[in-house]
């Protein structure tokens, strides 16, 4: 049986199914975070999937979640003034 692209998708999918789920149900604090650091798992794993399988598709992945945290940024702060981002 040959491994492909889907299969590692599905793991990534996986992994952040079982984070979403640890983060919603545990009330204790730390396994949240570890909850939250299997879903970055999970994620990661996507974004190695997709650069090693589509060569173009990583970057256009990064971009977009750049100009989001951008636009989370400049919604709070309503600046994009780097000045006004020290407190981060």
């Amino acid at each position: 049986m040959e491994i492909t692209m889907y299969h590692y998708l599905f793991i990534g999918m996986l992994m952040f199914l079982i984070g979403l789920l640890g983060s919603v149900l545990v009330k204790n604090m730390i396994k949240v975070l570890i909850s939250i650091e299997i879903m970055l798992l999970g994620v990661n794993i996507n974004f190695v999937t997709f650069a090693s399988f589509c060569y173009v598709g990583l970057g256009a992945v990064e971009l977009a979640v750049a100009l989001y945290l951008f636009y989370l940024m400049f919604q709070k702060k309503g600046s994009d003034n780097i000045e006004s981002y020290k407190g981060l």
